[in-house]
């Protein structure tokens, strides 16, 4: 395997979505998850990019880091989180010896893939460029994925309205 820029940049971006999937999930205080949410949002948007997905690349920008963030801090603010001190971070050998546990068995895995794939996937396919473009993803989208593509906008619509009754019940 050689070691070229974008191996490097895949094998980085990886460790550090990984690394700050974890951290997102394990963080006590609301704040530092969505920080580590976001840092997550721009590992996976440059792991797109390495598969030359520049559409949804960029979409995973605007929509994810741009709309659903900021949903997220609204719905922490909504929160109001008083009692602090519950919130802070306290390190014990169970934790410490949970981390390790779960860091070898994702490095036996690593390993496990990384040499149960090497050598058969030399190139990547000439049609990658033209599969991130978005002119193919909106042909799907629209002929092949219409139902489900209008099934999730009438998932979201009801999302918005059950969040603008529960705080509306919340302010009055």
């Amino acid at each position: 395997m050689n070691f070229d820029l974008e191996t490097v940049l895949f094998f980085s971006l990886s460790i550090l979505s990984f690394v700050s999937a974890v951290f997102m999930i394990t963080r006590r205080n609301p704040i530092n998850s969505a920080l580590f949410l976001i840092l997550n949002f721009f590992t996976v948007s440059g792991l797109y990019l390495l598969l030359k997905a520049q559409f949804i690349a960029i979409i995973q920008v605007l929509v994810y880091m741009g709309a659903i963030m900021v949903l997220f801090l609204f719905v922490i603010m909504l929160l109001n989180l008083q009692d602090e001190k519950k919130m802070s971070e306290k390190y014990s050998y169970k934790k410490l010896t949970s981390i390790l546990l779960a860091i070898m068995l994702f490095g036996i895995l690593g390993y496990t893939v990384f040499f149960g794939f090497e050598g058969k996937f030399q190139m990547i396919s000439d049609q990658a460029v033209r599969l991130g473009t978005a002119e193919t993803l909106g042909a799907e989208l629209y002929t092949n994925y219409s139902f489900p593509f209008e099934l999730a906008s009438f998932l979201l619509l009801a999302a918005i309205v059950g969040a603008i009754v529960l705080a509306k019940k919340k302010f009055d």
